[in-house]
């Protein structure tokens, strides 16, 4: 009776242990693949923050571009103030002065404008404000400082999803060991419960990753 027993006791085991294995490969399948496509989004979260970093450098360069511009032109009308109080221009002469001082005010008044474009972008200057085109069209810019708020949100995107990742990771690992300790059933259990829960956090930081993203 004792050794019938045993083969029972022994059979059970065996079931319960290919039962849990099974569980484990099935579930290590499933977390596998939700990893891929948790790769593959934060692949591309990862290439648009590329973008927007580079835009920002980019954008940047245009608004220092257009700042010293906007300087040699207050220069210049700095010059010509100087030269019409000194009393060295002829009356003759005065109209032409004047007609460059105003040139050059409209010239810094055009640069100042392109400027705040450029910084805050056409949406938020307004259509009556917009002075700096893209490509030929008018209301097109996106600004540095947009683009920043877009690259800090592709950021922090992309590390809600390595902590994903790393949780996937961590079940599969789970799932693994599940499959190793073929002999003991309840602890193949334990495994299983937390590789699943393991599972379920990378999940919840995937789609809260992707609640991040533009």
């Amino acid at each position: 009776m004792l050794t019938s027993k045993k083969k029972n006791d022994t059979v059970e085991v065996s079931v319960a242990s290919e039962r849990a294995e099974a569980v484990g490969g099935v579930l290590i399948a499933f977390f596998a693949a939700l990893m891929a496509i948790a790769q593959l989004v934060n692949g591309e979260l990862e290439e648009e923050m590329m973008i927007a970093h580079n835009r920002v450098v980019n954008y940047s360069s245009w608004y220092q571009s257009k700042s010293i511009k906007e300087s040699l032109k207050e220069s210049e009308l700095d010059y010509l103030t100087a030269l019409l109080e000194s009393g060295m221009v002829l009356e003759e002469n005065k109209s032409v002065i004047l007609q460059k001082v105003a040139n050059v005010k409209q010239k810094i008044e055009k640069y100042g404008l392109e400027k705040t474009e450029i910084l805050i972008g056409s949406k938020h200057v307004g259509q009556a404000n917009w002075a700096q085109d893209l490509d030929g069209e008018m209301g097109r810019i996106t600004g540095v400082k947009e683009w920043e708020a877009l690259a800090e949100e592709y950021d922090t995107a992309t590390k809600k999803f390595d902590l994903a990742m790393l949780f996937f990771q961590i079940s599969i690992v789970l799932g693994a060991v599940c499959i190793i300790i073929y002999d003991n059933p309840k602890l193949q259990k334990t495994f299983i419960i937390l590789m699943i829960l393991s599972g379920i956090i990378g999940v919840s930081m995937s789609i809260y990753g992707y609640s991040f993203a533009p």
